[in-house]
């Protein structure tokens, strides 16, 4: 285990910790932008309509999740949603995204990561993103940077611009060539074992499983490192 020139982080339930994803709540903000709602249909019918989709393309299932390695990006998800629904908004796809996103998952940083990215940028560690997210990379950077004012994060990499998702090694290798090092100096951590963890290890990357802020259930794996904080992956790197 050699120590890291850098380590890529996750976002979701690693850098940022999420409130519970409510998509009616997220809908419900974004049709209240409708110049046109034909059919009447309330934030719940049109929620109810995005999981059925969902559900089809097996986009968010728990266990399809690190089988499902093509991105499918909002603007193609939303366009379709409410324009089948009869529903017009007056906003960009940027908008949707951002509009929908905040009052469905509004976030706030793990507990003790500012602590840790500050002793990283002390110790000459670089630091970036690499997030599987749905919603545009401008978006996911604009949180990032509203999140983290002062990130020294080299590239944010949101798989919605990129096709791949991991745990597909394009995507990793990707990341290391914008990094332009090795898999070997390179550690990776996130909260989801089958994309994260195993992902980044069979890209060559040492990979970190980081528990402290995770939100749903994941059977028990004992051959990877496993953090529940911050500071017990700062002692590592001492």
């Amino acid at each position: 285990m050699n120590k890291p020139k850098m380590i890529l982080f996750d976002y979701g339930q690693t850098l940022v910790a999420e409130e519970r994803f409510d998509g009616v709540k997220g809908t419900s903000a974004v049709i209240s932008h409708a110049v046109e709602n034909k059919y009447n249909l309330t934030a719940a019918e049109v929620q109810k309509e995005a999981e059925a989709i969902n559900k089809e393309l097996k986009r968010f299932d728990p266990i399809m999740r690190a089988e499902n390695t093509v991105e499918i990006p909002n603007h193609m998800f939303t366009k379709y949603l409410y324009e089948s629904q009869g529903i017009k908004l007056d906003l960009s796809a940027e908008e949707i995204d951002r509009i929908f996103w905040d009052a469905a998952s509004p976030g706030k940083p793990s507990d003790g990561i500012q602590e840790f990215l500050d002793y990283l940028w002390a110790n000459n560690i670089r630091t970036a993103v690499l997030s599987n997210i749905t919603y545009a990379g401008s978006v996911v950077e604009e949180r990032i940077n509203r999140l983290f004012p002062d990130n020294h994060f080299e590239f944010i990499l949101a798989t919605s611009e990129y096709l791949f998702r991991k745990p597909n090694p394009r995507i990793f290798k990707f990341a290391l060539d914008k990094a332009g090092l090795a898999p070997e100096d390179v550690w990776y951590v996130g909260d989801n074992y089958a994309c994260d963890a195993v992902g980044a290890r069979n890209s060559g990357m040492f990979p970190v499983w980081y528990l402290g802020a995770v939100d749903f259930d994941q059977p028990d794996h004992d051959d990877v490192t496993k953090i529940t904080s911050w500071s017990e992956l700062k002692e590592m790197l001492k």
